[in-house]
């Protein structure tokens, strides 16, 4: 049995759609499909049903799903043997997190990964939604809901803070906001509602509920970008505000919202070095409450 073979074929068990796993793999749709055809007919085997959400397993498929993770773990733990004996930090990471924590955060640091670690490649995904680790479709994941189920491990990576925020010259041209009654008739900037991909994202009904953002975006850089140029106020991380951009936190010490950011990756993996490398990166990013610090 080739095993580039049963790659493709957890990759497309995996992403469901056939497009989303030539992505992932780098390889034209087309060849994809032709080489999951060629191991079906090598197999005598009828792998998947092709339907209008894309492909799922048959029960043949999900028999070779069991066998074929197997295999997977097995060339993982030699890889992690050979690596973990020579001690050297090489090869790719992805890493998967939040928009904002990714490109305001994570972003602006990584020269000191990569310094340290010059044989480390690194795919930073930042955007809404985190790839999951259960499914291979990153090494690390670092998302706002604590992941269930599957083979991985799990564990706080730290808590942050969001508090209102409004730019200097919003204010220039409105009322100072001394109550909460003062935010009666100021512009709101916030989330889509009904495209928001996670509870937690939901904190402007708990710090300001009755309150309907005027502008809305499903990007929180973009929501970040219209109120540093004074386009109203909006909740925000304190870790995306930096000393110069201009913006005021409001009634800071009443609206406050915390939540928490979690850390998971594949249990067959987290003690690679190159994986550890990464996630001991990012420990270090948060140690002594840095990601709550303006």
């Amino acid at each position: 049995m080739n095993w580039d073979d049963i790659r493709l074929f957890l990759a497309v068990s995996r992403a469901g759609l056939l497009k989303d796993a030539a992505a992932r793999l780098g390889v034209d749709e087309a060849t994809l499909s032709r080489r999951i055809r060629r191991l079906e007919r090598d197999m005598d085997a009828r792998l998947f049903e092709r339907t209008r959400r894309g492909h799922q397993l048959t029960k043949q498929g999900e028999e070779l799903l069991a066998h074929a993770e197997i295999m997977e773990q097995a060339g993982l733990a030699a890889a992690e043997t050979v690596a973990g004996q020579q001690g050297a930090v090489v090869g790719t990471v992805r890493l998967s997190v939040a928009e904002g924590f990714g490109s305001r955060f994570v972003a602006p640091s990584i020269n000191k990964l990569m310094k340290a670690y010059p044989g480390l490649e690194l795919d930073l995904v930042a955007g809404t939604g985190v790839l999951s680790p259960s499914k291979r479709e990153a090494d690390i994941a670092v998302g706002l809901s604590r992941p269930r189920g599957g083979q991985i491990f799990v564990r706080k990576l730290t808590d942050y803070r969001l508090r209102l925020y409004g730019a200097s010259s919003f204010f220039a041209r409105h009322h100072l906001v001394k109550v909460r009654d003062d935010l009666d008739g100021l512009p709101l900037i916030g989330y889509v509602d009904d495209l928001i991909f996670a509870p937690e994202l939901r904190y402007t009904d708990d710090a300001l509920p009755g309150q309907r953002p005027q502008l809305r975006s499903t990007s929180i850089n973009a929501q970040y970008e219209m109120v540093r140029t004074g386009n109203g106020l909006a909740i925000l991380p304190d870790f995306m505000v930096k000393p110069g951009d201009g913006l005021l936190p409001v009634l800071e010490d009443e609206i406050v919202v915390t939540r928490s950011f979690w850390l998971s990756v594949h249990q067959d993996i987290r003690t690679l070095p190159r994986v550890r490398a990464v996630i001991d990166f990012l420990d270090g990013l948060v140690k002594g409450g840095a990601v709550n610090q303006t």
